[in-house]
């Protein structure tokens, strides 16, 4: 009846789901039971989708063997006919939530992300907008319940960031935020505009997965790391030691900075986590943009540069270029409360993308 797996292939991935429940009700080694539990995660949806489904289309064939038997009597036949409408209708819904978790899964998906963002044109209304952005996503992840850690910041002259990079962690942000990345225009008008007119400005926003040491072999001889004094708004020099770090990956140019007022050791460390996370970001946008040299109707080209949606403030109207969504309920889109209905709809149409090319993988 599907013809996205044989019966056999949906037999194996229950029995799997199976051995792995009983695994881990067993004694096991840590490193196992994490991997084992990932495992479990990643098939969960999908195990139970396969069981849904194939309990509805029991149901139907009952139904359906009901109804071809002529000794079934009216009232009872009338009561079947109406039920087997109802039941074939949950049945195509549940094929096409199967098919939904059937789709090849990106691998980053369950990571957390690092989430950047740069002021762009506009001078001091992009750094404002800058800091609206984050604000936006820090509220979200706050309503989901992730956690938010600044990493590095550079504050505007009259508010909001130059540039602000942040770990946002916890179940899923990844697979939440990705279609996030690109420029973000707004249109309002400024505090300090006497005359009331509209102007642009816009940011550009990153979000990469969060690379483990796993996921990017770095070789420390690669790398140059130099270490100076932090530094705080205005230039001032927060303090005496040399707590600030940067770390240049030679062979691809990277270069990333972070600092802190307390420990040079836990920039280093945030500096090698955000250095791993722009080199895999790399590395997956290079199989990514291999991959949709034939599947060109995906959300967005995961290009920076690429104009994703227009914040206008007069009009309290969102536009998402991409989807030709808009929604009048700015505000609340800004508040994080109905950036949902925004990604939720990202979302839905990325996996109709995949539906409709099948054998193209995930992005």
């Amino acid at each position: 009846m599907l013809n996205i797996l044989s019966q056999d292939q949906l037999d194996l991935i229950l029995r799997r789901h199976a051995e792995i429940q009983e695994r881990l009700a067993g004694a096991l080694e840590p490193a196992a039971f994490v991997a084992l539990s990932r495992e479990l995660a990643g098939i969960e949806n999908v195990a139970k989708a396969i069981q849904d489904f194939r309990g509805q289309a029991e149901e139907a064939a009952g139904l359906e063997a009901l109804l071809a038997d002529p000794a079934t009597g009216a009232e009872l036949r009338g009561l079947a006919e109406e039920e087997f409408r109802a039941v074939r209708a949950r049945l195509f819904d549940l094929q096409q939530e199967l098919k939904i978790a059937l789709l090849p899964k990106d691998v980053a998906d369950e990571k957390n992300a690092i989430l950047e963002i740069r002021a762009g044109t506009g001078g001091d209304e992009a750094a404002l907008f800058a800091g609206g952005l984050f604000r936006m996503y820090h509220r979200y992840a706050e309503l989901k319940g992730w956690r938010v850690e600044i990493l590095s910041a550079s504050e505007g002259t009259s508010g909001g960031y130059k540039e602000i990079v942040a770990e946002i962690a916890g179940r899923g942000v990844f697979a939440r935020l990705k279609f996030e990345s690109g420029v973000h225009r707004v249109q309002r008008v400024p505090e300090t505009e006497t005359q009331g007119r509209v102007h642009t400005s816009a940011a550009t926003v990153a979000v990469l997965p969060e690379a483990e040491d796993v996921d990017v072999d770095i070789n420390e001889a690669d790398l140059r790391i130099d270490t100076m004094r932090a530094q705080g708004a205005g230039g001032q020099h927060v303090n005496k030691t040399e707590s600030a770090v940067r770390i240049t990956h030679l062979p691809t140019g990277t270069i990333v900075f972070v600092q802190d007022e307390r420990s040079q050791h836990k920039n280093r460390a945030r500096a090698m986590m955000l250095l791993r996370s722009r080199i895999y970001d790399t590395q997956r946008q290079k199989r990514d943009a291999e991959r949709a040299a034939d599947r060109r109707a995906q959300v967005g080209s995961g290009d920076r540069s690429e104009r994703i949606r227009t914040y206008n403030f007069p009009q309290g109207r969102l536009t998402d270029h991409r989807i030709h969504l808009t929604l009048y309920k700015l505000d609340k889109v800004m508040t994080g409360e109905a950036l949902d209905e925004v990604i939720d709809a990202l979302v839905t149409q990325h996996q109709a993308a995949l539906l409709a090319a099948p054998d193209s993988g995930a992005a």
